[in-house]
């Protein structure tokens, strides 16, 4: 089933997907922060194997993925992938790449 909306994905679609024993030892607050979207700002909070996911922002992420809601919703529901939104410049990162490819591995995105 795809995913509609950025809210969909970080409440409903996101908590079934994260895979606490692969998030062992990862602690970040990741900010997700959309382009041409209502629901423009996200904060993913990945602790002792939880995830929490609210809308908003937070002063000190430890990763940051802007990108448009567009491409967001094609990346969460496959139509593109992580290295391809990453390379083609749809997504812009900042942070700790091996970390973010952790937080793959774990379900987030």
């Amino acid at each position: 089933m795809e995913t509609l909306s950025p809210k969909e994905f970080f409440e409903k679609v996101l908590p079934k997907k994260f895979n606490p024993a692969k998030a062992a030892g990862i602690d970040v607050i990741v900010q997700v922060n959309l382009v041409n979207s209502v629901q423009a700002n996200w904060v993913v909070t990945i602790k002792d194997q939880k995830l929490f996911a609210k809308e908003g922002t937070t002063a000190s992420p430890t990763l940051t993925l802007k990108m448009a809601e567009r491409d967001f919703l094609d990346l969460v529901n496959r139509k593109i992938s992580a290295e391809k939104a990453f390379f083609t410049g749809k997504v812009q990162f900042k942070g700790n790449i091996a970390l973010a490819l952790k937080l793959r591995e774990a379900g987030f995105l």
